[in-house]
């Protein structure tokens, strides 16, 4: 019997490990490729021709949603999502995708999902709907309010901060620290928490380590060796990365800077 072929995508490497060792153990299954990004992806997912795809939504640079939308219908695998997101968007996740599993998940979830898979295939027409897909992003987008206010810890009180105030986010291990003129608070979470609760409009993950306010942009420019950098209107420098590069020039093209 043939085995059902698996990419697994997500940019935390723990993830894809475990991912990866859950698959070992399921002999029907055969992971064929990982990818860290959405890039990534989208070129795996047309070299490698899965029969299914393990998906991180949020990702940096091109995210989960656009590597889909980067490939052709036709050539869709069916979508596994694996998710931070939560309740408010599980709703859409259950009406559109093939499964999700929602981080962290327990090997009874996953071995689920497996079952719920090989139905799907065994089925004459196992190709994903599409529109279903596209519904799913635009559901998301809908279902889930972005955060507007931030509580962080100061003093022994809880100051609650305005997001649209916060110039730019910095990561220090499970800790971020929110950068407010000059001031600083650190709250306890993580990069792609906090991503996945600002509005993508206005906030954007530059580096795996920094988020950025739009609003506060003044200038990018080419830095050292073809990097580049953001400098802020308060004359912040900040690194931009590698794998965020393309979408950053995407996103200034479409919002002029003041």
């Amino acid at each position: 019997m043939t085995p059902i072929r698996v990419l697994v995508v997500d940019d935390e490497s723990w993830a894809r490990k475990r991912l990866t060792s859950l698959f070992k153990r399921t002999p029907d299954f055969q992971v064929v490729g990982e990818c860290a990004d959405g890039e990534e992806a989208a070129n795996a997912l047309l070299a490698a021709s899965p029969d299914v795809v393990f998906l991180d939504v949020q990702m940096p640079g091109m995210n989960g949603f656009d590597a889909l939308d980067a490939i052709e219908p036709a050539r869709l695998p069916l979508v596994v999502f694996v998710t931070a997101y939560d309740k408010y968007a599980i709703q859409a996740f259950e009406i559109h995708a093939v499964d999700y599993l929602l981080k962290p998940f327990d090997e009874e979830r996953f071995s689920k999902t497996l079952d719920r898979l090989r139905l799907e295939l065994a089925t004459k027409d196992s190709r994903p709907d599409t529109m279903s897909l596209r519904e799913l992003l635009n559901g998301l987008r809908k279902a889930r309010p972005y955060l507007r206010r931030l509580g962080a810890k100061s003093g022994g009180r809880i100051v609650f901060l305005r997001t649209e105030d916060v110039d730019w986010i910095g990561a220090t291990d499970n800790y971020i620290t929110l950068h407010v003129g000059m001031d600083e608070h650190l709250i306890r979470a993580t990069m792609n928490g906090i991503e996945a609760k600002l509005d993508p409009e206005q906030f954007v993950r530059v580096h795996r380590s920094t988020i950025v306010n739009l609003d506060r942009v003044k200038e990018l420019h080419p830095w050292f060796r073809g990097e580049l950098v953001l400098v802020l209107k308060d004359g912040t420098r900040l690194a931009v990365g590698r794998n965020f590069r393309s979408r950053l020039r995407h996103l200034f093209e479409n919002k002029p800077v003041s």
